[in-house]
């Protein structure tokens, strides 16, 4: 595994989820972190990878990077900023 630069806190898993969900339960994994912290989420191409991490970024959270996996998946690092 490459070195992202920064650790990973938790990681919550969302492929099976379809929108607005997505948002829901990566919002709800955010909310048990403290600020500063990292969550991965595994996410599916289309609709998630394309609406979450613009809702994340308006509620005011970083969004660090976005791995494409290759396989219809991507690795979303999110740090969360303060409440």
């Amino acid at each position: 595994m490459a070195d992202l630069g920064f650790e990973v806190d938790d990681r919550v898993d969302i492929t099976d989820v379809t929108c607005p969900i997505t948002f829901v339960k990566t919002k709800v994994a955010l909310e048990e972190l403290d600020d500063g912290q990292v969550l991965q989420v595994h996410i599916a191409d289309g609709e998630p990878i394309q609406n979450v991490p613009r809702s994340i970024k308006e509620e005011g959270h970083q969004v660090l990077k976005i791995d494409d996996n290759g396989d219809g998946t991507f690795e979303l690092y999110i740090k969360k900023v303060g409440d």
